[in-house]
């Protein structure tokens, strides 16, 4: 099948770079304006804070947030330690470079008489057994073994000091609340080779590159290279075909940009950037471009002219392979390439055979489940699950590097019982993975079906990078019932009423939970009105995504009412003794005595005033005789809750008698000001001259046994 590579620079906003075999997607990656990539970014950084919890510092670097620097990413070099340690450290690592020799010879003749990177022997760092690592970009070989030791003699606090100024790179991008990840060995990666300017110890031939004679011949190439004391290099795949002058002038390419980027380092004030990262199409031409690809269509002309010029600097006999789209159709419309795109978008992928896979990331974990689906053409469930799972585990190896899913990933496979298929489903996983750039742990398929792997993330992912937290699920995927969101404003407007800081409150919600409550809870919300003693009134806002709502307060609760409801409160707990207790005493002007009134004086001042407001009442010619009946009753005609609050009505009585109004009381017995009080219509009657409430105000007040007299 024909190979190519596909540019889209036509918009400045987004540059977009596939690699089709055929019309299959094989390689897929995009910039966009507004997110830049910091990873391989080299700046000139500023320690702010030394964690010894952590064992790490924080860098501002320039960047939206500090960056993460743990201190097995520290260079010795930047020690702040006396002469005679520096010595003994200087020794340590020449006798453990010594020492590492041997083994490194050993690992390269096992690579290069092994059938394949990754086989059965092969083993995770740190001795892992059961746990393969394969793929892996060329720039994180050979780096494995460095500095293991520095940490055990020293600690951050002890060597790093804040406000100390470094040069480091970004090894991970920004994500979330989580600043980027950074390190002081730098590596600068070219078309062939990855100069290490700082990692004396690092350097050698790629896994990847398995034939004993290609490591051989690159090997005696790269003795003789002109290194200078303290560097490494490492030879990448792309160098494998390639003569010793096309590796040595790459080579020198990437020394003249350390000898710049030093000088530019010295004149510079941290924090400040001192290398960037190729922008997307030279990236995509330096490690995705091979032989294998015959063209290069670029579509949009500065993305053309500068795909162009690069190819002829870094292999002036492919230039030719690069052309301009200039179709009436887009380019990736004209390679149907944008339904394939779109279909990254989607958590389900179908399966030729008829089955199907679901993708679903979270934070740090990637969960994929493979399912059967319509896939029903053997004639045993054995052999269903088998020719299933092998075409699952070559479409998950494609869609990870598409998607660029990171992090632990767990696949839930069809189960199967014959031992042969599990091994042979695993090996097809593990080659499919081979060619993945970011380096991969993988392990077995456990007893319960599952196979966990460990990917490295060298991009954000598609997901995080197009897309944003749904607004009206908060990225849950889910949305709260109309039941729910009903009960969930049912109780807070239940904890408002308990916190007693309004007598009038207005809630907003969307317009199908309103008539929930309206036409189910009607009862409920009428119990918490009277429970607590204030009006609650619901109105619709469809701007608002269930179980969200709003909450006004339209009344606070005057003194009066507060005490009230206490006394209320004491006597439904069954506390009476306590009552007097817990009552709060009113507020004394100066000179005033702090004798309480005798009881007696407290009776009979109460029913002067009931007596004195009723002949108020008569003279204004109030309409509401109803409402008055039920507040002027006798205490043995009331109800109990309202003898409960004998106190507190003839002192609540006594002010308005002498039309007291310095407290600026809201009771339900301040007639004069046309009071919104439960049970009442939008104006009471009084001053306004025979008003009738309205129907709303009527039917609460009717609900809580106002006007019953």
């Amino acid at each position: 099948m024909t190979k190519r590579m596909l540019i889209d620079a036509m918009h400045p906003e987004e540059t977009r770079v596939v690699v089709l075999n055929g019309n299959r997607l094989e390689e897929f990656d995009f910039e966009t304006s507004t997110k830049k990539q910091l990873k391989g970014n080299i700046y000139l950084a500023k320690i702010t804070r030394v964690e010894p919890s952590l064992q790490a510092a924080f860098v501002d670097y320039g960047g939206s947030r500090h960056g993460f620097l743990s201190f097995n990413e520290i260079h010795p070099d930047y020690y702040q330690l006396p002469v005679a340690d520096r010595k003994a450290l200087a020794e340590q690592e020449a006798k453990a470079a010594d020492d590492d020799e041997p083994a490194a010879a050993e690992d390269s003749a096992e690579e290069a008489g092994g059938e394949e990177v990754g086989g059965e022997a092969a083993k995770a760092p740190g001795g892992r057994r059961g746990i393969e690592v394969v793929g892996g970009d060329d720039e994180v070989e050979e780096i494995d073994r460095r500095r293991a030791y520095t940490s055990r003699r020293y600690k951050v606090q002890e060597v790093i000091k804040r406000r100390q100024v470094m040069l480091v790179q970004v090894v991970k991008e920004e994500r979330g609340t989580k600043g980027a990840a950074l390190t002081t060995y730098l590596s600068l990666a070219g078309r062939y080779c990855v100069l290490m300017p700082n990692a004396a110890r690092g350097g050698g031939i790629s896994r990847k590159i398995v034939n004993p004679e290609d490591r051989m011949r690159l090997k005696a190439i790269a003795a003789e290279l002109p290194t200078p004391e303290g560097m490494g290099v490492i030879l990448r795949t792309a160098g494998m075909e390639r003569s010793k002058a096309e590796i040595k002038r790459d080579f020198n390419y990437l020394v003249g940009l350390w000898n710049s980027t030093r000088e530019m380092t010295l004149h510079s004030t941290a924090p400040t950037t001192i290398h960037e990262e190729a922008n997307l199409i030279k990236r995509s031409i330096r490690d995705l471009y091979t032989r294998e690809i015959e063209e290069v269509l670029v579509e949009g002309d500065e993305g053309y002219r500068m795909a162009k010029e690069f190819m002829r600097t870094l292999i002036p006999s492919h230039a030719k392979r690069v052309k301009q789209h200039r179709d009436r159709i887009p380019l990736f419309h004209r390679f149907k390439v944008e339904s394939q795109i779109d279909a990254m978008h989607s958590p389900v992928v179908q399966l030729k055979s008829g089955g199907y896979i679901v993708i679903s990331p979270t934070e740090a974990l990637v969960t994929i489940d493979v399912n059967s689906g319509k896939a029903t053409r053997e004639r045993h469930i054995e052999e269903t699950s088998f020719k299933t799972n092998l075409e699952a585990a070559e479409e998950i190896a494609r869609q990870l590097r598409l998607r660029d899913l990171a992090g632990l990933v767990v696949t839930d496979f069809i189960d199967m019982e014959d031992t042969k298929h599990i091994r042979m489903v695993e090996r097809r996983f593990k080659e499919a993975m081979k060619h993945d750039r970011a380096r991969i742990q993988i392990g077995h398929i456990s007893p319960f079906g599952l196979l966990e792997l460990s990917r490295q993330r060298l991009r954000p992912s598609l997901m995080e990078a197009s897309g944003q937290a749904c607004p009206y699920c908060h990225g849950s995927g889910h949305l709260r019932s109309t039941e729910s969101s009903a009960l969930h404003v049912l109780r807070a407007i239940e904890e408002d009423g308990m916190q007693g800081r309004s007598s009038e409150i207005k809630v907003f919600v969307p317009t199908t939970i309103a008539l929930y409550i309206f036409n189910q809870k009607r009862g409920a919300l009428s119990a918490v009105e009277e429970r607590y003693g204030f009006s609650v009134s619901l109105a619709s806002d469809d701007n608002l995504i269930p179980p969200d709502y709003r909450l006004e307060r339209i009344k606070a609760r005057g003194g009066a009412k507060e005490e009230a409801l206490e006394s209320e409160a004491a006597e439904d707990e069954g506390d009476a003794p306590d009552r007097k207790r817990r009552r709060r005493r009113p507020r004394r002007r100066k000179g005033e005595e702090a004798e309480a009134p005798p009881a007696a004086e407290t009776a009979e001042a109460a029913e002067a005033a009931e007596a004195a407001e009723a002949a108020e009442a008569a003279e204004q010619g109030i309409a509401e005789q109803p409402a008055l009946a039920a507040d002027t009753r006798s205490a043995a005609q009331a109800p109990p809750s309202r003898q409960a609050r004998g106190p507190q009505a003839a002192r609540r009585g006594s002010g308005r008698g002498r039309g007291d109004r310095s407290r600026g009381d809201r009771s339900r017995g301040d007639r004069s000001r046309g009071d919104r009080s439960p049970g009442h219509g939008r104006a009471c009657s009084g001053r306004n001259g025979g008003e009738r409430p309205s129907a709303p105000g009527f039917a609460h007040g009717y609900a809580h046994g106002y006007g019953r007299g």
